[in-house]
């Protein structure tokens, strides 16, 4: 054994360079992960969220209410809402009311004297503005106030989404189709008022027609305006959003817990099993005896009698050749015949020992031997008689 070559400097620069483009599109996968991840965020965002810049956001609602000296809180729970709206006198403006379970809906519209649902449902109505119900959508013209509500006759026209059926004594404004784009129902001191906002409050369409002036005469009441986006614990719904295993057949799990065992099973039988690391000073020296008798107990476990034969047979013939003077490209046959001939032994007696005989068991295997034995050393003395064979 030999110690391992030293590593090539362009072998080393190859390696460096490898990593580094791997490292690199980790990088640019997991910075690609992010943007995305921030598109999907902004996305979901879109639908009159006061934060969201994007078209279908109210950010520039919200930039317009605090340059006329109002504050506005984003709320994106109940407890923020509340903390919010009892934090001094405040218009509470309601999002999507989905999360929202029927008693907490209307427990939530009880924080503030002036409460604004810019995207009603029919739900809403029919529990909020006194019995109202959904009407469809607009006809798609202006429409322009036709009520006596004060903000409303200031604003002017608007082009209306969904419209509403006003339930009794409620206040209609902005006919559109079969029904009215602006609710509004007083209890006393308090308002509520509901109106399809999500397209005319948005970025894109605030200052189309009277809008932005409507906006500002709804939400504009108090100093404060709490903008308050329902989430899904703030009710006593629940997410019944179905998971991965409630998808799957019953039997699938068990089934991919099996595998997973009869996986790691496999690894534990099959794996290579090696010793503990260990430093090795090279180059290592193994004595002759070692590896002689490594050989032997390989080649007694196999019981190849015949190979066994065949190694004692190669070196009795390679030290026939060398004393007979015969050079070590003598072919066996060559051999055999150049030491009968020395001997002046049965040509066919000698040629069973150096080739034809096949030992069959440990016993022949034995006499083999110790003929190949005497054969050498008859040829040694034959070849020179006045030295020790041994």
């Amino acid at each position: 054994m030999t110690a391992p070559a030293a590593i090539d400097p362009a072998t080393r620069r190859r390696r460096m360079g490898g990593w580094a483009v791997i490292c690199g599109a980790l990088i640019l996968i997991g910075a690609g992960s992010a943007a995305l991840l921030s598109l999907g965020e902004w996305t979901q965002r879109e639908g009159l969220d006061p934060a969201s810049a994007g078209p279908g956001g109210a950010r520039a609602l919200v930039e317009v209410l605090r340059d006329q000296g109002l504050t506005v809180d984003v709320a994106r729970d109940r407890a923020a809402a509340e903390r919010a709206v009892a934090a001094g006198e405040a218009t509470l403006v309601i999002g999507d009311t989905t999360p929202l379970d029927d008693a907490t809906l209307a427990e939530v519209a009880l924080l503030a004297d002036d409460v604004v649902l810019v995207d009603p449902r029919s739900r809403d109505l029919r529990l909020l503005v006194d019995g109202s119900t959904a009407a469809g959508v607009g006809d798609g013209e202006l429409a322009e106030p036709d009520c006596t509500l004060p903000g409303a006759e200031r604003a002017g026209g608007i082009l209306p989404g969904a419209v509403f059926h006003g339930g009794p004594g409620v206040t209609a404004c902005y006919p559109s189709g079969e029904g009215h784009a602006l609710l509004v129902t007083a209890q006393g001191e308090r308002s509520l008022a509901a109106l399809d906002a999500v397209d005319l409050f948005s970025n894109a369409h605030l200052t189309d027609d009277g809008n932005a002036a409507l906006a500002a005469n709804l939400l504009g009441a108090h100093p404060r305006v709490v903008w308050y986006l329902p989430s899904l614990g703030d009710g006593a719904l629940s997410d019944t959003s179905p998971t991965l295993g409630a998808l799957t057949p019953g039997w699938v799990t068990p089934a991919l817990v099996v595998l997973a065992a009869a996986g790691v099973a496999a690894a534990l039988w099959r794996a290579r099993r090696f010793g503990p690391l260990v430093t090795e000073n090279l180059p290592v020296t193994v004595r002759a005896a070692e590896t002689t008798e490594g050989r032997a107990r390989l080649y007694a476990r196999s019981r190849d009698t015949v190979h066994v034969a065949d190694q004692l047979r190669y070196g009795t013939l390679d030290r026939l050749a060398r004393d007979l003077g015969l050079g070590p490209t003598a072919a066996a046959d060559e051999t055999a015949d150049a030491a009968a001939a020395r001997l002046g032994l049965d040509r066919g007696r000698v040629r069973g020992i150096l080739i034809d005989d096949r030992p069959t068991t440990d016993a022949e295997l034995v006499r083999l031997a110790d003929a190949l034995q005497h054969l050498e050393t008859a040829v040694r003395l034959a070849v020179r008689p006045g030295r020790n064979p041994q």
